[in-house]
């Protein structure tokens, strides 16, 4: 069903939504959770699979001490209470990619609990809840083709099966899509810096479900939920939420109830559609796995752990803010990842001013590789060659404008600055006094009118003078010394 937003606005203030995410991230093993084929995506299809993913009559898992210790990792930085004995369980269900008929997973005993994520809304920091974080295999993949004057054929590719996930379920805290944004947004940028996962959604390394319900204002029961799957960027999860609350208000309004089903969100029409009737836990039968001794994490294990847990955004940001001297804007921009944060410190370190480091990578770098769908690895400027840019202004050796053309020419030819600063001369700013007062006269005997103005009081005209000047000398004029000069002259 269609909605409208514009018509559904009124009515759309006397509903709350409750909204709880559901993110499946693949944990960057070089094998499965339970065997040793390789987690190598991009293999042909079903290349990477054993008797223990296929699920074959007698072969037993072996759970991958590697997916624990990144599990337990991602827990502790998501801040959760980790249970020193987990239990695995079978949840059975029938799906064509599910090779065993059932998927091992946790279910009442999962390895981690009772964590959150702090985020910034526009009322103020807010606290989202992380009801668990718990360990299971991944399924496989269905690949549906479509040929023409031929019924739609599915295949069926195991390679993903078996792959090692930790499901991180959030408590129903969240009241908007732009929470569910932004929240999304800190969670991937924490589990990136814990380094268990790379988090690309265009190759399934993390997916969202989002739940979403509606119920009317002050009310505490909450309202029939539907499950949006299978959503690939945040912006459509956003997009998808927001969709779901309206078409909910809009049922209620119209006398209708809501269904509890899992929905799919077609992003070209901007709408979702149900797939199927959202099963409840007793649908899945769990039982423990009979194949695995119980997940102990004990003591020792999760020190040994926590001594690997890397310094984490937050912390990050404001030990930068204290260290160099630089802005929260500069902090929050500077450590968005961690190769980032790390480039900027390495750089803010060897240079004279760390302040101007950070607005150099702001200002100038991040735009150019932006516009050149470059990453910050793949910069042409290295951080040794930014922090002597940052040192070249400083001391006034060169303008900005100097600096804008060099960078320029750093990315054009793919060389780092010291390399283009030596090829175009070690270019200088002028401080030549008798050349520059030539220019000068030259632009006021040009000029008289804006003389006049400055004269009759209008001293902003001096803007138009220096940058006159600036532009006859090609930007080599150091503009102090311009300022000056070209306030003593029309003085």
């Amino acid at each position: 069903m269609a909605t409208s937003v514009e018509s559904s606005a009124p009515a759309r203030e006397k509903y709350e939504p409750v909204i709880g995410l559901e993110v499946h991230v693949q944990l960057l093993t070089a094998t499965k959770i339970f065997c040793s084929c390789s987690t190598r995506f991009g293999a042909p299809p079903n290349s990477n699979v054993c008797p223990v993913c296929l699920g074959l009559p007698g072969a037993l898992p072996v759970l991958n001490r590697k997916a624990v210790e990144f599990a337990t990792l991602a827990a502790m930085a998501l801040n959760c209470e980790i249970r020193e004995t987990s239990i695995f369980a079978r949840k059975n269900y029938f799906y064509p990619d599910l090779p065993k008929g059932y998927q091992i997973s946790q279910y009442d005993k999962p390895l981690a609990e009772h964590g959150f994520i702090e985020i910034q809304t526009a009322s103020g920091a807010k606290k989202i809840g992380i009801t668990r974080v718990h360990l299971e295999e991944d399924a496989g993949k269905s690949l549906h083709e479509g040929f023409a004057g031929a019924s739609e054929t599915t295949a069926i590719d195991l390679n993903r099966s078996g792959v090692p996930l930790i499901e991180i379920v959030s408590e129903p805290d969240i009241a908007t899509s732009d929470e569910a944004y932004e929240y999304l947004t800190r969670l991937k940028e924490i589990i990136l810096y814990t380094g268990v996962s790379d988090c690309n959604m265009e190759e399934g390394s993390l997916r969202c479900d989002a739940n979403v319900s509606v119920r009317p204002r002050g009310e505490k029961k909450f309202g029939t939920k539907t499950e949006v799957k299978n959503v690939n960027s945040f912006r459509f999860i956003r997009e998808a939420i927001e969709y779901e609350i309206e078409r909910q208000v809009e049922v209620i309004e119209s006398g209708g109830k809501i269904t509890q089903e899992t929905r799919l969100y077609n992003s070209v029409e901007g709408k979702t559609y149900g797939m199927r009737s959202k099963e409840q836990a007793h649908d899945y039968r769990y039982f423990p796995e009979p194949d695995l001794l119980p997940l102990v994490v004990d003591e020792k294990w999760r020190a040994e752990i926590r001594s690997t847990l890397p310094e984490l955004p937050e912390a990050r940001r404001k030990r930068m803010m204290a260290d160099y001297g630089i802005s929260a804007g500069a902090a929050y921009t500077l450590t968005l990842t961690k190769a980032l944060a790390d480039q900027f410190e390495s750089a803010a370190k060897a240079a004279k001013n760390p302040n101007r480091v950070a607005n150099l990578i702001q200002s100038e770098l991040i735009g150019r590789l932006k516009a050149k769908g470059l990453e910050i690895e793949q910069s042409p400027i290295s951080m040794k060659g930014l922090a002597m840019a940052a040192d070249l202004v400083e001391s006034d050796a060169i303008s900005g404008k100097m600096l804008k053309d060099l960078f320029d020419l750093c990315f054009e030819r793919g060389k780092d600055f010291p390399d283009v600063y030596e090829e175009e001369g070690r270019p200088e700013q002028s401080r030549d006094t008798s050349s520059l007062e030539k220019i000068i006269d030259e632009v006021i005997a040009a000029n008289p009118k804006q003389v006049e103005q400055y004269r009759a009081g209008k001293k902003t005209v001096a803007a138009f003078f220096v940058g006159q000047v600036m532009r006859q000398s090609k930007g080599q004029a150091n503009p102090q010394l311009v300022n000056e000069l070209v306030a003593k002259k029309l003085a």
